[in-house]
């Protein structure tokens, strides 16, 4: 239950809905109590394991619900609650990280980022997790979680460049 605000953070961040987050962080606990004899510490404790947990529900519900009928409001897209393709998608309230003193400049380049930049930044700059575990957790090759790092942080270094020099910092 320690680890229970991360899994909620993450789940947030991948479901954009409170609600949703909810339910995948009781789904991803009830799987993994289900499954818990066959846990092996590997090193990075119990954590990294409930989130490749939480990753599986939540990929598996996409899945699913993809292949799920639509209502005729969804077809004509009356009720939908997702962005259309043109549309942004809902900000991420980075709120939930109890950033109180973090400038909103650098939530806002932060929730800009592209979704897989920013789940692989949040693991590690939020969560502290290593590469090996993000890799394992996103399903992806450490070599990519490195990729998506290095990314994140140059996108974030250019969009804040004015704000760094706000505070004395040099941008080259």
């Amino acid at each position: 239950m320690e680890h229970l605000d991360a899994v909620y953070r993450l789940a947030l961040q991948l479901a954009r809905h409170p609600d949703d987050a909810s339910d995948l962080v009781q789904e991803t606990y009830l799987k993994a109590l289900r499954v818990a004899e066959r846990f092996e510490e590997r090193g990075g404790g119990i954590r990294p394991w409930l989130f490749k947990i939480l990753h599986n529900v939540f990929y598996s519900r996409l899945a699913r619900d993809k292949r799920a009928p639509l209502s005729v409001d969804e077809l004509h897209g009356a009720s939908s609650d997702q962005p259309g393709p043109d549309e942004p998608a809902p900000a991420w309230d980075l709120s939930t990280l109890n950033w109180e003193h973090v400038d909103e400049r650098i939530k806002t380049a932060i929730d800009g980022l592209r979704s897989e930049y920013r789940t692989v930044l949040l693991l590690w700059a939020v969560e502290g997790l290593k590469y090996r575990e993000i890799a394992e957790v996103q399903e992806i090759p450490i070599g990519t979680v490195m990729s998506r790092l290095h990314r994140a942080r140059s996108t974030l270094a250019d969009q804040l460049a004015e704000f760094a020099e706000e505070f004395g910092h040099g941008t080259g």
